[in-house]
């Protein structure tokens, strides 16, 4: 995600990094500190970071949002969301998060369960652990083995938008009418 919600406290000058000392023969090595800079010693990798960064909305495990959620960019929910319309980049709805409503987005990735009106206008992942249930538009479709589609699914095409087609009902193909043929009378001289 990249950052943290809250600030760093600034350690002071004279402290010497833990990388400086030398080991100790025979000790364990150190874990790292909790809320240790990225890139200093004892503190995890640098994240890599997109070319623009998201504006990301976290709903944690246990905790239940209702209502509009404006200008996220990137949702991701472990919790609970129920919201009327929400337009979005990224949609990521972890193991055991739910997600109630509505919701455009650009490419969504369902580990948890969704329940409403889904339009992803690029990718639409349903990883093993994750359902649908409800209406769900995408241009492209990953379902892994596991995952689970109730409802109705209509694939964005570029061209004229077919009629979405509820799942369990067969798709039939319209094929051209059979053309008659003269039936050959074995009297008849040949023409």
């Amino acid at each position: 995600m990249g950052r943290s919600p809250f600030p760093a406290p600034p350690s002071p000058p004279s402290a010497a990094p833990a990388a400086a000392q030398p080991a100790q023969p025979g000790a364990a090595p150190r874990a790292p500190m909790p809320g240790a800079a990225p890139g200093q010693p004892g503190g995890p990798a640098a994240p890599k970071k997109d070319a623009v960064e998201r504006r990301t909305l976290v709903v944690g495990r246990g905790i239940s949002v209702q209502g509009v959620v404006q200008d996220a960019e990137r949702l991701v929910v472990e919790g609970t969301v129920e919201a009327t319309m929400i337009h979005a980049a990224e949609l990521s709805v972890a193991p055991g998060g739910v997600f109630r409503g509505e919701v455009e987005v650009e490419d969504a990735e369902l580990a948890g369960t969704v329940d409403g009106t889904l339009t992803a206008r690029g990718n639409l992942t349903i990883r093993a652990t994750g359902r649908l249930i409800g209406t769900a538009k995408c241009r492209r479709l990953q379902v892994e083995d596991g995952g689970q589609v109730t409802g109705r699914l209509e694939m964005i095409t570029e061209g004229a938008t077919r009629a979405a087609t509820p799942l369990g009902e067969p798709i039939t193909a319209s094929r051209p009418a059979p053309v008659p043929t003269p039936a050959l009378d074995p009297a008849a001289p040949p023409a």
